[in-house]
């Protein structure tokens, strides 16, 4: 088996994350992180152990009681109950890797040898498991032996491989330790040995994600047929004969057996670079266009860059919250109909948050282009970071924009995908911050950071000091052993609207350097220049295309890259009685003593007042007006306190 290396770049220009600890994150970042590392990491370890998971994993201990009948029906007799608000579930292998990566995201930045036992403990499960051929699933080993790779649509399994795979890539960069990523590289070779052209047989997974694996596995082995066989994936997806109607024909099964009959549920509906819509179950989704976007960056494939463009603009114009949240409906756990955005019933999954993270940063490797980069943070700080409490402890699977005070994070959910999936993005956070190209370095995301990265086959150190996301003002400083010439990009936000850049002292004139949204500033740098970037964040109001019914007449609050809402523990009104005087002034403070510290928006409002109505329900004459004041908070940090109404939409009066 070949040292691992990263593989050269194939397509021009392209930009890549740096790998796990190569960046340090301070400020804002580091207080999520260590409650990452010090709560939600153990408190993941601790719910596997709980559900039975590691019973289910080690063929040490005796196989989990009852057998479960095979059934290809989603959501049917393949979920065992445990106890409590657990299930046996098929995917459970998926989960445990989560927390892997989790674990490996936080040991990169801080070595922890009781957590690192913990991470080996489960490697030599998996690696006792695993078949001579190299295929390891506990759920088809363990609980349905003989049924393995009868039905891709429904049963995970190319899924709980893919997520396998990322943990253990991320284990190897963060310890160097190699087990586990042997283990994936087995399995990986058995399932390119199984599925492909002929003689090898067809087919795809129902819930994408061992596309985008492959590509991290192929990055950090320097094995091509990994590559290979993610564009594999992609391309055979939606192709005719359906494969999975090919495949249920098979186990003598009507199509239809599938709790969501149609194939765009799983983009299986029509090969991908002939999709134009963003249809579906959001998660799947976001995974897909996220390997879309790595073999666009590896191969230089235009189509598929096409392809991409025109969902985004589809996802970002017509089907996206104005948190970054995705996925109206809990029916599909997806899409609707376009401008289809309702508030408190809103589904907008974390998992589905986390992966338009995931999408929007592959979208920067192919192109810096701040469209992606403003989406990413737009998603990261809301749509996603809402997803877990301040102390790391519970959590959201689904994130409504409206609650009546009904709505609370829960401890454990029965599919239990979201907390290890913020977790791993938490963890890693630092890694979207910058992307590093042949002879480019691009700041993507702003923060408290120290970063040591290659470029232009030189080290450099990069530190960013800065208050955000609750100040713009950012200072970067470069550390270089000897001067060095490469280009540096830099972000311009798109809520900034009053920009100021000075490198080294001197003014530079951003619109003479502004490309799609980044200022390219090529020199030769030199150790101690800095980079004085100013971001003005002023309190802005935010409406919603007319279509948006639910948000009609009714505003949002954005300062920075931070949406806010109304709580009901901040407020002197009911917050449903709220509204805001079209020409009141809003203005923001820092508040140290408030959930953590955070900045507080403020001003004017109004309220209805119920004087007058007493024993009516409906009159000739509306309600009075009375002045209030408008307390608002960030929307990643609400139901951290008292329960009570929230809303991200105010009325304007």
């Amino acid at each position: 088996m070949t040292s691992p290396t990263r593989l050269a770049s194939l397509a021009c220009g392209c930009l890549r994350p740096p790998g796990l600890g190569k960046v340090r994150m301070g400020g804002f970042w580091a207080d999520r992180i260590e409650a990452t590392r010090a709560r939600t990491v153990p408190i993941l370890h601790r719910r596997c152990e709980e559900a039975g998971m590691f019973d289910q994993i080690d063929p040490h201990r005796p196989v989990p009681e009852q057998r479960i009948p095979f059934s290809t029906a989603f959501g049917g007799s393949a979920v065992r109950p445990v106890g409590g608000n657990v299930t046996a579930q098929m995917y459970w292998d998926s989960d445990v890797a989560k927390v892997i990566e989790a674990s490996a995201a936080c040991l990169a930045g801080k070595r922890d040898p009781e957590l690192e036992a913990m991470v080996d403990r489960i490697v030599d499960m998996y690696a006792d498991l695993q078949a001579e051929d190299g295929y390891v699933n506990s759920w088809f080993q363990r609980m349905q032996p003989g049924k393995r790779w009868l039905n891709l649509r429904d049963c995970h399994e190319l899924y709980c491989a893919g997520h396998m795979i990322e943990a253990a890539v991320a284990y190897f960069e963060a310890t160097g330790k190699r087990k586990f990523l042997d283990v994936v590289r087995r399995y990986a070779d058995h399932i390119i040995e199984r599925f492909g052209p002929e003689p090898r047989r067809p087919g795809y997974c129902g819930h994408e994600e061992i596309e985008l694996a492959l590509v991290k596995l192929a990055r950090v082995t320097g094995d091509r047929r990994y590559l290979d066989q993610a564009r594999y994936f992609i391309d055979q997806r939606g192709q005719k004969p359906r494969f999975f109607e090919v495949e249920a024909r098979e186990r003598n099964e009507p199509p239809e057996a599938f709790a969501h009959r149609a194939p765009d549920y799983n983009q299986s509906h029509v090969p991908v670079r002939e999709q134009t819509k963003v249809v579906g179950h959001a998660v799947r989704a976001m995974y897909l266009y996220s390997a879309m976007a790595d073999l666009v960056t590896e191969f230089g494939d235009d189509g598929l860059r096409r392809t991409l463009e025109t969902l985004w603009e589809d996802l970002t114009s017509k089907r996206l919250y104005v948190t970054g949240g995705l996925g109206p409906s809990p029916d599909n756990e997806g899409f609707t109909r376009d401008y289809d955005l309702p508030n408190e019933s809103a589904y907008a999954e974390t998992c589905a948050a986390v992966g338009l993270v995931f999408w929007a940063s592959r979208m920067l490797g192919v192109s810096p282009d701040a469209r992606y980069a403003d989406i990413m943070e737009q998603a990261l700080y809301n749509g996603a970071l809402s997803g877990m409490s301040l102390d790391g402890s519970r959590f959201f699977y689904e994130n409504p924009l409206e609650s009546q005070g009904d709505r609370h994070r829960w401890e454990w959910h029965r599919c239990p995908c979201c907390p290890p999936n913020l977790a791993r993005l938490v963890a890693s956070i630092g890694s979207f911050h910058y992307g590093v190209g042949d002879d480019a370095l691009a700041v993507h995301l702003y923060a408290e950071n120290d970063a040591e990265l290659s470029v232009a086959g030189r080290t450099v150190r990069v530190s960013q000091r800065t208050s955000y996301p609750w100040d713009g003002a950012v200072r970067i400083r470069l550390g270089l052993d000897e001067p060095s010439a490469f280009t540096l990009l830099l972000r311009i936000p798109g809520w900034c609207e009053r920009p100021t850049l000075r490198i080294a002292g001197e003014a530079v004139d951003l619109s003479a350097v502004t490309r799609d949204g980044y200022a390219w500033v090529r020199r030769e740098w030199r150790d101690g220049d800095t980079v004085e970037l100013d971001l003005p964040m002023d309190v802005q109001r935010l409406y919603a295309h007319p279509d948006v019914r639910a948000d009609r007449g009714r505003v949002a609050l954005r300062r920075g890259p931070v949406l806010y809402c109304a709580e009901a523990v901040d407020q002197t009104a009911p917050v449903h009685r709220m509204s805001l005087p079209k020409t009141g002034t809003l203005s923001a403070r820092f508040r140290a003593d408030l959930l953590g510290g955070v900045a507080v928006v403020s001003g004017p409002a109004e309220t209805a007042s119920a004087a007058g109505w007493e024993g009516r329900l409906y009159r000739r004459e509306p309600a009075a007006a009375e002045p209030a004041t408008l307390t608002a908070i960030p929307y990643f940090a609400w139901d951290n306190r008292a329960p009570g109404e929230m809303s991200v939409w105010l009325h304007e009066a």
